[in-house]
This record gives C-alpha cells, structure tokens and sequence, in this order.
C-alpha cells in the first residue's frame, strides 16, 4: 500500500487520538487510527464546535469562530446550515475507498463532488482540517477535482420542472447519517417535504461505496409518483456525451479535460440505470439528464468518477469505455455493476 506522508500520517494520528477522546462523550463515528488504516471504505459527516452562528456577510447566518471539528453519526441539519457558512466540514458528508472519494453539499445544491485520490489509503479524516477548504489544493492526497457549478455534479439529484432543475431551495428538514460497515460504507439521507413546482414529498437517498473499484451505488425513495425526479452528470463545453443501451441497463459518460487541477487533466464520468425505471435521457442547461419515472419503489443507479491521477487508474479515453462496457455487461447478468 502506498503511503501518505508522515505529517499526514501525523495529522491523522493526531485526529484519531482528539476522536477517541470525544467518543467517551458523544455518539461519534471516530476510530483508533488503525481501523483507519486498515479500513478500506469509509463515511464521516463531520461538523464544527465551540463558535456560533452569527449574520454573515453573504447574506445568511455563518457558524463564527469554530475551534475545532467533530464527527457525529448523525446530523439534523440545523436551519441556518446552507452553503459557505461554515459548519460541515467540507460542506457534507463524505465517502471513500482506496480509489477515489465523494462529498455531497448539504445544503440546497445537493450536489456531488469528487476527491481524487493520489494514495490508497483512507484520507477523509483530516480533509480540509488545515483550513476549511485547504482540499481545493493539490496535496500529497489529491484534491477537489470536480467543478459542479450549477449543476448536479456527478450523479447528484433532483426534480426537472420544464427546463429547470430544481435542487433542494425548498426542504423542512434533511436528516443524514453515516454508516461503516467493513465490507460497505453508506451516507442516508431524509428530506421532509421537500418542495418543488406544486408537489411537495419526502425523499430518502442511501449512497454506498464498495471496497472495490470507483462507483457508488445509489438508491432514491419518493413518498409519492411524482414527475421528474432526476440524476445527470455535469456539462462541460466541448466535452461530448457517451452513450450506450443494452437489454436492461444503459450508460451515458464523458471524458476529457474537466477538471478543475489544469488545462490538461483528465477525468471520466459515468451512470448507469436501469431501463425500465427511465422516462427519457436528455439534455439540461447545466446537466446531462436521466429522468426517471414516478414511482414510489426505490430507484437504482450508479455513478462513478475515474481521474487519470488515480495511483494505477485510467489514462485514456479507450481505456475508460472499455471499462464502463465490462461493468454494463455485468449489470445485465447479475443487476450489480461487479
């Protein structure tokens, strides 16, 4: 396994041992540093202690003068909470394994971003603990990479009302916990009533990331048949759509310069679902689009990211396709993407 720096290799030991200390006094998802070594998938949704929330400049409230961060396994989002205001480490909860690693902004973006990964050992734990958003520079880790703007980033959600996504302006409250289960790592998200168009409903999401390989595996639970509720990958100028169907289940991807690390940098992008819960794949202003049928059954996809800096990932456009179609065949056989 390669290794991470001995200052992160610090930092993390550092952090372990604070964590340790705070597990005797709260419900906490902190382990010994050695189950984060070892472990090889891993969620955490971490928030800060010891300020307060105050009028920001932005606009809206801010948490002031936080002096340190905690993990807890759960979180009600409190209602100041959206985004930059400075209270969830890197803005949501995170997941990973020895590839690569996700966040979603728990906020009314609702967005998915993607940490690419240089090492494969197990990062998140001290992710922008050196600033609140230190990760947007290159480390000996790896980075931020992804740029979701207005978009769903990469495998995100929402409702598609005429034109229009529509994120997550509107929610009474948004519930989200982490789970760590050795094989399995998950982050389960509830939205009450959340509020689009003239429908309001609640939605639960569970998002699971595997020992192996970069995908994760993504489930959406609507209380009601609506229209519209929707999944895309971001659009980039110049970066064109992959498209491929089979019997059940189909793809769209792209690939190409569209990373925020250089003009040069390559990352791929992927998502899978099932045909027969699909209305219509299409184009969005800021997304390529899979809409599907209402439904009150859980829906099922995947979504992946694949960075060509990635210790012994994918450098070429050939090399990403070919992958994507092992993973399609394999969704056919078995219904699962490996």
């Amino acid at each position: 396994m390669k290794k991470i720096t001995m200052l992160s290799m610090a930092l993390l030991a550092l952090f372990a041992c604070k964590s340790k200390q705070s597990d005797d006094k709260s419900n906490t998802t902190n382990t010994v540093v050695e189950e984060k070594i070892t472990s090889k998938t891993y969620a955490e949704i971490s928030i800060a202690q010891g300020g307060e929330w105050v009028d920001g400049s932005r606009g809206h409230k801010e948490y002031n003068a936080g002096t340190s961060f905690k993990n807890i396994n759960s979180l009600q989002v409190p209602k100041e909470h959206t985004d930059h205001s400075w209270f969830i480490r890197y803005e949501g909860p995170g997941w990973e394994n020895s590839q690569i690693g996700y966040r979603l902004y728990l906020d009314w973006r609702n967005a998915i971003d993607i940490f690419g990964k240089k090492v494969d050992s197990i990062v998140l734990p001290f992710v922008g603990q050196d600033g609140f958003d230190s990760y947007h520079e290159p480390a000996a880790w790896g980075q931020d990479i992804l740029k979701a703007g207005k978009s769903m980033g990469i495998g995100g959600y929402g409702r598609l009302l005429n034109d229009t996504v529509a994120h997550f302006q509107s929610v009474k409250n948004t519930f989200a916990k982490v789970e760590n289960l050795g094989k399995k790592s998950s982050v389960k998200i509830s939205y009450e009533d959340w509020n689009t168009g003239n429908e309001t409903i609640n939605l639960n999401s569970e998002l699971t990331i595997y020992q192996q390989d970069r995908f994760t595996k993504a489930e959406l639970t609507p209380s009601k048949e609506i229209t519209g509720i929707c999944t895309g990958i971001v659009k980039f100028k110049n970066i064109p759509l992959i498209k491929k169907e089979s019997e059940k289940w189909a793809y769209i991807a792209t690939y190409g310069t569209q990373t925020v690390v250089n003009d040069t940098d390559k990352l791929g992008l992927a998502i899978f679902y099932n045909l027969d819960e699909v209305a219509e794949q299409k184009e969005g202003i800021n997304d390529h689009l899979v809409i599907f049928k209402p439904t009150t059954k859980p829906l099922t996809y995947y979504f992946l990211g694949a960075w060509e800096q990635e210790a012994n990932g994918i450098k070429t456009e050939e090399a990403f396709i070919a992958d994507l179609n092992k993973k399609l065949e394999n969704l056919e056989n078995t219904n699962f993407i490996n």
